[in-house]
């Protein structure tokens, strides 16, 4: 029986331009739902997003 393991490499300069994106994504990602659930007025997206806030202890009151 043999094994056969493939592996692809990947260009540094893109791995580090796909870090960064991805860390870029990430951080406007967080900041946009923590703007939008945690600072919006709306009844439906309070109470959707209230118990999670309240155990990561996020002040929405």
């Amino acid at each position: 029986m043999s094994t056969h393991q493939t592996s692809f490499p990947i260009p540094s300069s893109a791995t580090a331009t796909s870090r960064l994106a991805q860390i870029g994504l990430a951080a406007f990602l967080g900041l946009f739902v923590v703007g939008i659930a945690g600072f919006s007025h709306i009844e439906a997206i309070h109470n959707a997003a209230h118990d999670v806030r309240h155990s990561l202890a996020f002040p929405c009151h």
